[in-house]
């Protein structure tokens, strides 16, 4: 559809025949020229390429020329022509130019401004060729991940942001009340009255929909959830964030191979699309700040994940005579170190680890026959590390029950999901992507807080 009035400039830029008069509305990127001809390059967010507006001085009003400057929002109307210049195929020669908004003191000017500089005014961090680039990207893969799903008989399933129950058994969670602070009211034994709370008991923000997803699949088959989750840790690290999405499906009468296998496509299929619908973004991307990512996503598409289990990694891991700052031994959770050595050193593609030890996973997982493992799995990516977790679930009651005393957590507030495992339990696994994490790969950037709109980090809930 033809938005009214206009021409996207991403559309003049690809396919429009040149005399034709068009309208174009947008932002100034830049301004220049001298006391015959000013050249405007005007951004309207569709590409990350601006296109030349060409004005004659004299037909227009000094004081309107003036008003015109980097960040002012303009319309500009004239006739479509190809480029006298380099770095463009076409340009407008301007007849007629409207002024929405000018931009007096605009702090994003030609010159170069640094990443932490951008996310000190992250409202206005979009209009860069940066941002509009991973922002675009971002909307892409959204878009493809439910594409993905529905094309393959998955149903979306929207599951709870408020919770009772914590997932992850981390604890790590923001809580939601509407008890005044001030004045909380308490019971007999001086701890604090939930039952005076808006939800009769704690609650807090979900670290996770995998719970209720399973709910779904034991139901529908396959489903996915795509959300924000949230979790409080105090990580002031360039990989996390309080406020994230997660892809997370959950699928009945599936093993962890089949697991495993959804993962891989899932993957591939989401990088193929990347690479076919947003070229320019992405060659913006490499040009800009990581050379080598074009020629990374290709890898991902066209190799096989190399699978292996947790301790067989681990035996790389210790053989390899690294270095490494957190020791290698057999009962550790992996380390970013560790998990990249292996995708970007051992075996120079994604891995799949399988099989860990089930002292440092989640009490769903599965366990193995040894008594020590679980049929947990977690898909390695260059530069990125652990970019999916997942297992097979255990739908075994007496075991999921033995294992959720194991860890001294309580069932209380999971009857409803234990109930999953007493009517008609089924073998079923699922795995959760981080969207985020997901965009870092894809974008090249080296930041979490710089592929999501607006980060919510510690001590940061700006904008």
């Amino acid at each position: 559809m033809t938005p009214p009035g206009r021409t996207k400039i991403a559309a003049l830029l690809h396919n429009a025949a040149t005399g034709a008069e068009v309208t174009v509305k947008g932002w100034v990127r830049t301004k220049r020229g001298n006391k015959n001809v000013a050249f405007i390059a005007l951004n309207d967010g569709s590409t990350v390429y601006s296109i030349q507006v060409v004005v004659n001085v004299a037909s227009f009003a000094e004081e309107l020329l003036k008003r015109i400057a980097t960040g002012a929002c303009l319309r500009a109307t004239g006739l479509l022509v190809e480029s006298q210049g380099g770095g463009q195929t076409v340009e407008i020669q301007a007849r007629d130019l409207e002024i929405y908004g000018t931009a007096d003191d605009y702090p994003l000017q030609k010159k170069g401004h640094t990443l932490e500089f951008l996310r000190e005014i992250a409202h206005l961090r979009p209009r860069t060729n940066t941002f509009g680039a991973v922002l675009r990207i971002r909307h892409a893969m959204a878009y493809a991940i439910h594409h993905y799903f529905n094309a393959r008989g998955f149903f979306y399933l929207h599951t709870p942001l408020i919770t009772a129950s914590d997932a992850e058994g981390a604890g790590a969670m923001f809580q939601v009340t509407t008890l005044d602070l001030q004045n909380l009211p308490r019971n007999e034994q001086q701890e604090i009255d939930f039952t005076q709370d808006f939800f009769g008991r704690p609650a807090c923000l979900t670290v996770s929909g995998q719970l209720e997803g399973e709910l779904g699949a034991m139901a529908l088959g396959e489903v996915y959830t795509f959300g924000p989750t949230f979790r409080a840790e105090n990580s002031n690290t360039p990989r996390h964030l309080a406020e994230f999405w997660m892809i997370e499906p959950e699928m009945a009468f599936y093993d962890i191979t089949d697991n495993m296998n959804l993962a891989e496509d899932f993957l591939k299929y989401l990088i193929r699309y990347a690479l076919e619908h947003c070229e320019d973004d992405l060659r913006f991307l490499s040009e800009h700040y990581d050379s080598e990512l074009l020629e990374r996503l290709q890898g991902v598409v066209q190799t096989d994940f190399v699978r292996l289990s947790y301790t067989e990694g681990i035996d790389i891991l210790r053989q390899s005579g690294r270095p490494f700052v957190f020791p290698v031994a057999w009962g550790v959770d992996l380390q970013s170190e560790h998990e990249r050595y292996l995708v970007e050193t051992h075996f120079r593609r994604p891995v799949i680890l399988t099989d860990y030890p089930k002292e440092i996973k989640a009490f769903y997982m599965k366990q193995n026959a040894d008594g020590k493992t679980v049929r947990a799995m977690d898909v390695l990516f260059p530069k990125i590390g652990e970019i999916i977790g997942g297992s097979q679930r255990e739908e075994n009651l007496e075991k999921l029950q033995a294992r959720i005393a194991e860890m001294g957590m309580s069932d209380k507030n999971l009857w409803w999901y234990l109930d999953t495992r007493r009517f008609g339990t089924a073998e079923h696994s699922g795995f959760g992507l981080g969207f985020e994490r997901l965009l870092l790969f894809i974008t090249g950037m080296t930041n979490i807080r710089d592929v999501i709109p607006f980060p919510r980090t510690p001590n940061n809930a700006e904008f």
